[in-house]
């Protein structure tokens, strides 16, 4: 293959050196290799990158309006976007840990996230549709994050997050929304144990859950037409309005609030902890029903 470089246009390159094209700003770079060398495109600014594969650290920090387009990040380039401001990545891998921090105004659109440990900290305004997730503690202390169709698999996800939107999606983490603010979530599953501790304003729509000792210390929990399975000693300390189709095992404590459920193994409503007649219990399929 040719390679050329002319009017920035950057086509069949190979970049092995650090701080390659420091500060490049207006450019186009098509099937262009980055070894070796760390933050071979720092602080670059208005960058089209096309086919492009990158092995080293750092790639893209201090970068503003970026445009990536089927390219790959090996997992030896670890922390490559951090204090970005506008990106849009589509039909790439990210193989690398660290991927994004301190960055705004991001999108993805058919991304492989293929080792996402902490990817995406302290992060605001993000889009990701039809991305696959796989890492532990994503998108922790970030904000105003819309997902859809996407498939995430790593425990503690969203920690200390707030302003999220999910829908038509798979979730399958431990100690998954913990610590948040404003969470929606529509049309999805949720797999996974000690789900949104000490978490306010938090809504499941038409959603899938199983959890063990999920759903506690929950202030302002919503759940609508939510099938629970498999899900014990949920709903401690946490006040609630719950419309749950199916069984759960156990209820235990919870502080105030509605709940109604087809049935229930065992419900605990102990006055050392919480004061019964704040919490009102319908459990459907009963002659006589529970009313609390």
């Amino acid at each position: 293959m040719t390679s050329s470089q002319s009017d920035n246009y950057y086509l069949n390159m190979h970049f092995p050196q650090e701080r390659a094209l420091f500060a490049l700003k207006d450019a186009t770079l098509e099937r262009c290799i980055f070894t070796q060398g760390e933050s071979p495109l720092k602080h670059g600014k208005n960058l089209e990158l096309k086919q492009c594969h990158f092995e080293w650290k750092y790639p893209l920090w201090y970068t503003t309006n970026i445009d990536i387009d089927h390219s790959s990040f090996a997992d030896t380039a670890r922390s490559g976007f951090w204090y970005v401001d506008t990106l849009h990545m589509a039909d790439s891998t990210m193989a690398a840990p660290k991927g994004f921090r301190r960055s705004r105004h991001v999108r993805f659109d058919h991304v492989s996230f293929q080792h996402a440990q902490e990817t995406l900290w302290t992060c605001s305004d993000i889009v990701l549709n039809d991305c696959q997730i796989n890492g532990e503690y994503f998108a922790k202390d970030s904000d105003h994050i819309r997902i859809s169709n996407c498939k995430i698999a790593g425990n503690y996800a969203f920690d200390g997050a707030s302003d999220i939107e999910i829908t038509d999606s798979t979730i399958l983490a431990k100690d998954c929304f913990w610590n948040c603010k404003n969470v929606k979530v529509k049309n999805s599953v949720i797999i996974g144990e000690y789900l949104a501790w000490n978490t306010e304003n938090i809504v499941f729509e038409n959603c899938v859950i199983r959890s063990l000792q999920g759903l506690n210390y929950t202030d302002q929990l919503v759940m609508r037409n939510c099938t629970m399975l498999d899900s014990r000693d949920v709903f401690e300390y946490s006040t609630l309005d719950a419309d749950i189709h199916g069984h759960i095992d156990s209820i235990l404590n919870p502080t105030s609030g509605y709940i109604d459920v087809d049935s229930v193994g065992e419900i605990t409503l102990d006055q050392q902890y919480i004061d019964p007649e704040q919490v009102h219990i319908n459990v459907r399929n009963t002659e006589e029903g529970l009313v609390r």
